[in-house]
């Protein structure tokens, strides 16, 4: 039996190895190929499932400049018999890894010998996917290290003539691979090293000399894309949004980016250059920017600009008013109905109709609010008999309901609405509790996930209008750097942004660009004065875009954010939904467990 204890092979290092573990940087992958640190690894399994089937042996090999820097060998328990079809085809049986480790204490050792390197393997996808899979079992933080496919490499490399087959097996006869593949993973891995050392030579003679070109070769990106890479030099590498601009400079796609110089140059790279975004590349003739002080308005200036120019290959073009809102409709019998623009008294944005239908029949049940169609003038009387399922919610066995009756229904929407008060909140969950009692555990589970949902709609526009209702709110973000982000925030709009370097004071920063801030007048609507309302309401939002007090409202709750100073304080409703945020958290917890258990019993 093979000692099945995993093996590090030493050899010289000419060149110091990377010390930690990260993502390589944009600028990096312009490293030229022979300076690049290659991790060619295989892996053996007892299937091709990574959520079904287990690694039993992990094989790697680094590599740079052509020298061999070290060596990564073991065998892996699974923990399970290895099916015979495997044993027949790699040779690894039960009794060879019975004594070797389990991958619980094999992954952090390869991922340390991995670190900083390009991940390269023979159909990649395959053995990311089953190294991704075991590191989600453990709770490690997949590093997402740049990934190279050799199988790919060699489609587009070779021609049909040459090879008409990518398996590794063919490609190491035909390129002269000093190792012959064996199923095994270090074999595999050594053997996939010649092929990947013989196809990089191949692309040198083609102009491919650093990890970058080698990138945008893959796909097969056109010369005159590559040359457009240009358009991207003089960018800064800060924060902000960037415009390309079509022949009739025509804004043809908007976007925001922590690095505008980086984020900008993946457009000429495979990665980007697919379906719409590659017509749209080709037919660019240049990039506009505009340079942010920092995320939030970076996010906020590209919604601005997106309302302003409609760029044709922008999702959101096609869609320009996405949400959808409830509202109470302007009527003698009022209903809860969907529509596209928010009134005063209104929940959302919904991501699309049916969801916000399915809300507003949750909340005219309990509330006894009509559902039915029928026209009724002031005068009229609400005949709608009860059904014995569904039906109108607001029937009365007396088929006689005026609309001075029907008015508290109204207003117990409004309330609901505006946080005045949460009766019909605690109605939903007294009769989550009632069906459970009765031991009806699935009316139960039914409804505690529509009232999850209500409460859920219910806070995120609550918490848009305590925004909305504020004259001055400043935003503190540390930066990451010992510095700070600020923003200012006038009636839910942002008003000012700007920085403040470690060791810059802070305050000076924020009083200067106060001082600078845009003047925003709230849209008040049909109010009939400009007095605040009542403390235990909030109003709906004023005129702010609904999408921009999102990303603020975001920002808002990202860690570590703060309020330096405020002109009133912020504040939700007493009686809104954020007292049931955390029940609607569990629910839907709740509700994502039972998922997975049915489906994982109905895959049995």
């Amino acid at each position: 039996m093979s000692d099945p204890r995993p093996t590090l092979l030493a050899v010289p290092d000419p060149v110091p190895l990377p010390a930690a573990a990260r993502q390589l940087a944009f600028d990096e992958l312009d490293t030229p190929l022979y300076d690049t640190t290659f991790v060619v690894v295989d892996l053996e399994t007892t299937g091709t499932s990574p959520h079904g089937d287990s690694i039993t042996e992990i094989g790697a090999v680094k590599v740079r400049g052509g020298e061999v820097l070290g060596e990564f060998a073991t065998l892996v328990n699974p923990g399970f018999a290895i099916p015979p079809a495997i044993v027949q085809i790699t040779g690894i049986t039960t009794a060879m890894v019975y004594e070797a480790p389990r991958i619980e204490a094999v992954l952090p050792g390869f991922l340390e010998f991995a670190a900083g390197a390009v991940l390269v393997a023979h159909n990649a996808r395959f053995d990311t996917a089953f190294l991704k899979a075991a590191a989600a079992r453990q709770d490690i933080t997949w590093p997402n290290p740049q990934v190279l496919c050799t199988v790919k490499l060699a489609r587009r490399v070779l021609t049909r003539d040459e090879a008409p087959s990518a398996r590794l097996g063919v490609l190491a006869q035909i390129l002269g691979a000093s190792t012959t593949p064996t199923h095994r993973a270090l074999d595999d891995a050594r053997a996939t090293v010649d092929v990947l050392h013989a196809l990089i030579g191949r692309v040198g003679n083609q102009g491919v000399h650093s990890l970058t070109e080698l990138l945008d070769y893959l796909p097969g990106v056109t010369g005159t894309q590559r040359a457009k890479r240009t358009f991207a030099g003089d960018l800064p590498t800060s924060p902000g949004v960037y415009l390309f601009r079509g022949p009739s400079d025509e804004v043809l796609y908007i976007g925001t980016a922590v690095n505008l110089r980086r984020r900008v140059r993946n457009y000429f790279t495979g990665s980007e250059t697919r379906g719409r975004m590659k017509e749209m590349v080709a037919l660019a003739i240049r990039v506009d920017h505009v340079v942010c002080a920092h995320g939030l308005e970076a996010g906020v200036r590209e919604l601005r600009l997106l309302a302003a120019h409609a760029p044709p290959y922008n999702r959101r073009s096609k869609f320009p008013r996405r949400g959808w809102w409830l509202t109470i409709s302007d009527e003698a019998f009022p209903r809860l109905v969907a529509v596209r623009t928010p009134t005063r008294t209104a929940v959302g944005p919904f991501g699309s109709r049916a969801d916000a239908v399915d809300v507003a029949a949750t909340i005219a049940e309990f509330a006894g609010l009509r559902t039915c169609a029928t026209r009724l003038t002031r005068a009229a009387r609400h005949t709608c008999l009860p059904a014995v399922v569904g039906g109108c919610p607001a029937a009365r066995p007396a088929a006689d309901l005026d609309a001075t009756g029907y008015a508290p229904a109204v207003e117990a929407v409004r309330d609901l609405f505006t946080g005045r008060s949460d009766a019909l909140l605690r109605a939903m969950l007294d009769r989550i509790e009632t069906h459970s009692a009765a031991e009806h555990f699935e009316a139960a589970a039914r409804l505690r996930d529509r009232t999850a949902t209500v409460v859920t709609m219910l806070h995120r526009t609550q918490r848009l209008a305590a925004l909305a209702r504020i004259p001055e709110l400043i935003i503190a973000l540390p930066d990451g750097a010992g510095g700070w982000e600020f923003s200012v925030i006038r009636y839910g709009r942002l008003a000012a942004a700007g920085t403040a370097t470690r060791g810059t004071p802070p305050m000076a920063v924020v009083d200067q660009i106060v001082a600078a801030a845009e003047t925003v007048i709230p849209d008040l609507g049909d109010a009939a004065s400009c007095e605040p309302p009542p403390d235990d309401t909030i109003p709906p939002l004023r005129g702010a875009p609904p999408e921009e007090v999102g990303v603020i409202a975001r920002w808002l709750a990202k860690p570590g954010a703060r309020i330096v100073r405020t002109s009133e304080g912020y504040r939700e409703p007493l009686h809104g939904a954020a007292r049931w945020k955390g029940w609607a958290q569990l629910a839907r917890t709740a509700a994502t467990t039972r998922s997975a258990e049915e489906q994982y019993l109905a895959e049995r």
